[in-house]
């Protein structure tokens, strides 16, 4: 084989892993049947303890499902999303993560009572106790990086986000790089957390 060929072939190599597990969309709709009664219709839950989905990035979805997967041996142990987690194939992953990015995102409202705090700690931070503005990685509208695996945060039930912020707090949940999320969260009071959450679920 020359060196043309060679390239050839390494090249198609490349291209073909990066689609092995490309998510289908229309796969993953037929898939999500079974996320329905938690995540709801077109990935927009009912209820706040339960996460939206719609519009998430499919690169933080897949990898959520993959630590949900791990069981107590992860870093995001939950109970009902193992059990859901273990029967889904990379292929099962990569479809339901696409097809819920693909779907549009809804807006909630923010509680005037918390606008003001939750507003300041969003975009300024509290340099007094070194608590960084969730602004630098989620970005100024809460549309967070793909690339990066950081969430898609805007419109997010504040029930939820405060739920999670809790639990990263507690060590309850340790799936973040570096301890970026616990190293924030372990300086800030429930008020401060309630009233970003708040914020980030009119936030838009």
């Amino acid at each position: 084989m020359n060196k043309k060929s060679m390239k050839f072939v390494i090249l198609s190599l490349f291209f073909i892993s990066l689609n092995l597990y490309a998510g289908d969309v229309d796969r993953g709709k037929e898939k999500s049947l079974a996320c329905v009664a938690c995540h709801g219709n077109e990935g927009i839950s009912v209820s706040p303890i339960w996460p939206k989905l719609a519009g998430q990035h499919a690169k933080y979805t897949a990898k959520q499902l993959y630590e949900f997967k791990k069981g107590a041996d992860g870093n995001r142990n939950n109970a009902v999303m193992y059990g859901i987690a273990l029967t889904l194939t990379d292929e099962d992953i990569s479809d339901l993560s696409a097809y819920y990015q693909s779907l549009k995102k809804s807006i909630g409202v923010t509680d005037d009572k918390y606008l003001a705090l939750g507003q300041s700690i969003y975009r300024g931070g509290n340099m007094e106790y070194k608590i960084q503005a969730c602004i630098a990685c989620h970005g100024p509208s809460g549309l967070g990086n793909n690339p990066a695996a950081i969430p898609v945060i805007s419109g997010q039930h504040a029930d939820y986000i405060f739920s999670q912020l809790k639990k990263f707090q507690n060590d309850e949940r340790a799936n973040d790089p570096n301890k970026m999320m616990r190293n924030i969260v372990h300086r800030m009071t429930d008020e401060e957390m309630k009233a970003v959450a708040q914020y980030i679920q009119g936030l838009y």
